[in-house]
């Protein structure tokens, strides 16, 4: 977990101003678990006394993205879900029930795009790869 001067030189070496909703965004991303809607950046901002209206987070967001610091993915939601870029190369369990987001990242999928590709002559730039159902504690 990156603390507030390592956030800060993050955004630095991405060429962005360490504001303090910056550096905030930058550590909620850095603690949490699962990728994060623009509504949760506006509430936890909120919950920091940290003043930032929402075209301002949604600007934030996106030049994070264009730095290459978050990515933006959709999970059949109709809205944009972020998440560290760093983390690399995953796919999610989506529980149908409580919305509950998680990651996989020991998937081989690797191995059957690298197949595809070769078996196709087709580069592949990126993929996105959900698996939707009911999570352990709906089940119960």
């Amino acid at each position: 977990m990156l603390n507030k001067h390592d956030c800060k030189s993050e955004l630095n070496d991405a060429q962005l101003r360490a504001t303090p909703a910056r550096i905030a965004l930058m550590e909620l991303f850095e603690n949490s678990l699962e990728p994060l809607d623009v509504q949760t950046m506006i509430d936890y901002l909120q919950k920091r006394n940290i003043t930032a209206d929402n075209a301002t987070v949604f600007r934030i967001v996106n030049a994070f993205t264009q730095k290459g610091l978050t990515r933006q993915i959709q999970l059949h939601e109709n809205k944009f879900r972020y998440e560290l870029a760093a983390r690399g190369e995953h796919h999610h369990l989506i529980c149908n029930v409580c919305g509950k987001i998680e990651d996989i990242s020991d998937c081989k999928i690797e191995d059957f795009q690298d197949e595809i590709s070769k078996k196709k002559k087709f580069v592949i730039k990126s993929h996105a790869l959900e698996f939707y159902g009911t999570c352990n504690n709906c089940q119960k």
